[in-house]
């Protein structure tokens, strides 16, 4: 996508959550037609929030599963960017009016301990596994603007930062169980609202990493040490309608709370 396009549709994104406008694909001639021109608008529009959120401290990959795959109209996941100002420690309090409509994603992070080499091949989860020397239960706050998911521009939604919209984290654990048979269990106000396995991740949480860092890759981009990546979801959205306190449990590895008011 030609670079005068990319900006003006970030500029344009850019005033739509200003304004708090439902989220909406973009239009002619700034609409990306493929994936990379999605990834070049969503370049410039995280370059425009950067002023306010920071620096670039990791990365949220999505659509890490068969059926919300299908239900989105993609066969591949997608990434987005995490900025310095937007991450959170567990205990945080989030505001639901600071979203067009705030979602709760119940998530397994990891910590990448060292460069990952940008190289020409797919990336492996063998190949990440030994650049990760963290992991922790996360919940990544993503704004959705209220989108009409049954007429769902994907590429938009990249665009748009894969609405990422901050992560709130655990400490991270060193040491960690096989993380294809960790469960996490998801609770509102104590009361259970959902769980799910580390392997409902692409199989593995890993290979959701190796995903990102072959996406990175084709940009000429690669995964940094003290980088975050969220991996994936382990179940449904959450949208809280209401103020409610919300914890993750990740079996053998920690727990992360917000509050949702």
């Amino acid at each position: 996508m030609d670079d005068l396009a990319a900006r003006r549709a970030a500029e344009a994104l850019l005033a739509e959550h200003k304004a708090n406008a439902t989220f909406r694909s973009l239009k002619p001639p700034d609409k990306p037609a493929t994936i990379s021109d999605a990834y070049d608008i969503q370049q410039r529009y995280v370059a425009l929030l950067q002023g306010a959120h920071g620096d670039t401290v990791g990365y949220k990959v999505g659509l890490t599963s068969a059926a919300m795959q299908k239900f989105c109209g993609i066969d591949h996941p997608i990434a987005g960017v995490v900025l310095a100002r937007r991450v959170h420690r567990s205990g945080a309090t989030v505001r639901r009016a600071d979203f067009g409509r705030l979602g709760l994603e119940f998530e397994i992070a990891v910590r990448i301990a060292s460069d990952v080499p940008v190289t020409g091949v797919p990336c492996t989860a063998e190949m990440v596994a030994p650049h990760i020397d963290g992991v922790c239960a996360a919940v990544e706050l993503v704004d959705d603007r209220g989108a009409d998911y049954s007429n769902l521009d994907v590429l938009s939604l990249v665009a748009d930062n894969s609405w990422n919209a901050g992560i709130v984290l655990s400490e991270f654990a060193t040491t960690w169980p096989d993380l294809e048979n960790v469960l996490g269990r998801a609770a509102k106000d104590h009361a259970a609202i959902g769980e799910g396995h580390g392997r409902d991740i692409l199989g593995h949480p890993y290979n959701s990493v190796a995903w990102l860092a072959t996406q990175l890759n084709s940009r000429g981009v690669g995964l940094k040490a003290g980088q975050t990546v969220m991996t994936g979801a382990v179940m449904k959205t959450v949208f809280p309608e209401a103020d409610a306190s919300y914890r993750f449990d990740l079996g053998g590895i920690g727990s992360v709370a917000v509050d949702v008011r």
